[in-house]
């Protein structure tokens, strides 16, 4: 008997959250609770991080024509990488790829500057800041399932012009746009997947043992 395990409800909450997690695009203009939001970002705050460094910023966009700059710089964004995609830029060009100017509350999430400073866990693998990084979204991610909440991670855009639009700090850096917000329904699989732009593969190809 393990005396540190959930009980079986709070277990099932867990993988329900994890499994019903969705990268949405399609929300409703409903406001947030305010208290909500708090809770989120404070579930995102304790992500794990190399060396204790909590390497994150959270930017929330409140001013409606910076939201519709930044959706801007995203659109640019959505067209040049559909011309990357050659002969997939018609299909590319049909997805519906964010939801910026729809979701009630827009969110820059970023790497703090100095982060040069921070040695721990990170002298042979520096790139431990994003990792923790992705795990604080991560955390926002699955507390918003559980809130009945949705979330879209936007990468779509260009980390310079973005950072300048923001009078981000020079070594400072943008790695994702989150749109948060109610939603009529979550995708009952991810939505890539149902628009056949691709397929995810089976857990058994990712697991090897003892070598690669």
């Amino acid at each position: 008997m393990n005396k540190h395990r959930f009980d079986d409800k709070e277990r099932a909450a867990v993988y329900k959250a994890i499994a019903e997690r969705r990268d949405m695009r399609h929300f409703l203009p409903d406001p947030i609770d305010p208290e909500i939001i708090r809770h989120l970002l404070q579930a995102a705050h304790q992500a794990g991080s190399v060396g204790l460094m909590q390497p994150w910023r959270f930017i929330r966009i409140t001013d409606k024509q910076l939201r519709a700059s930044i959706h801007q710089q995203v659109e640019q964004e959505r067209i040049a990488t559909a011309k990357a995609l050659a002969e997939r830029e018609d299909e590319f060009m049909k997805l519906k790829v964010e939801g910026i100017l729809e979701c009630a509350e827009l969110m820059v999430v970023a790497l703090q500057d100095h982060r040069e400073q921070h040695i721990f866990g990170r002298r042979t693998l520096p790139e431990m800041d994003l990792a923790s990084t992705a795990c604080a979204i991560q955390n926002l991610w699955l507390a918003a399932r559980a809130e009945g909440l949705g979330m879209g991670w936007v990468s779509l855009f260009d980390p310079q012009q973005l950072a300048a639009l923001l009078h981000m700090p020079r070594g400072s850096q943008p790695i994702a746009i989150l749109c948060l917000g109610h939603v009529a329904e979550f995708y009952p699989k991810p939505m890539l997947e149902m628009e056949n732009w691709a397929q995810a593969k089976p857990l058994g190809e990712f697991i090897s043992e003892n070598a690669w």
